[in-house]
């Protein structure tokens, strides 16, 4: 764990809003959606890199972030990075959970997996690999598709999964007309897997 695991009763936050989750199997929803600072896995294609140096956002204190979600009648609160497990969420999620709202994690897995979660979302990156752990743990494989070599990649973090782990392809947004049909047959040949769509980007949301 890295520097940043300092951060325990207080993370650095990035940012936090109430809107629709717009990925993976929880697609629709309404969520809650925190943002923490500190990643160190270096996506060329990442479209927060302003959260990478956790150093830049303030910490504040968990029952504060738990309680701007409780004001907003969320029941399902969504924690995001950056990458949040470069952090102990144990508090949080413990936070969470005393006020009856469901902690999502969304985490690239290169990190062990901290906090007590009703869901977990790993979406593996190869910049930085995923460790057997955290895929042990996934409710749900989201790989993101920049290459075609990328339906390899998937191939081999679904060996490391769970049975009952949802499978589920992305399009990186910037080349999804690229790579769009490639899914389309990829899935249709391998039907254990299915394809997310960033919809709230097309609704224009955060």
């Amino acid at each position: 764990m890295s520097s940043s695991s300092k951060y325990s009763t207080s993370l650095p936050l990035m940012e936090h809003f109430y809107t629709i989750q717009g990925e993976g199997f929880h697609q629709g929803k309404a969520s809650y959606f925190i943002r923490l600072g500190g990643c160190d896995i270096g996506c060329v294609w990442c479209d927060v890199k302003d959260s990478w140096d956790a150093a830049k956002f303030n910490a504040i204190a968990v029952e504060e972030i738990v309680n701007e979600v409780v004001k907003r009648g969320a029941k399902i609160c969504v924690v995001t990075g950056g990458e949040p497990m470069m952090h102990d969420l144990a508090p949080l999620t413990n936070a969470l959970h005393t006020k009856g709202i469901k902690a999502h994690v969304e985490t690239s897995g290169a990190y062990e997996i901290s906090g007590n979660w009703d869901w977990i979302c790993v979406s593996p990156k190869r910049f930085k690999l995923p460790v057997e752990s955290s895929l042990l743990k996934a409710s749900e494989l989201k790989v993101v598709v920049f290459h075609k070599n990328d339906f390899r990649l998937a191939e081999e973090y679904q060996t490391k999964v769970t049975a009952s782990c949802k499978l589920f392809l992305q399009p990186e947004w910037s080349k999804e007309k690229e790579m769009l049909p490639l899914m389309i047959d990829y899935v249709k040949a391998n039907q254990q897997w299915e394809i997310s769509l960033q919809i709230h980007k097309y609704m224009d949301i955060p």
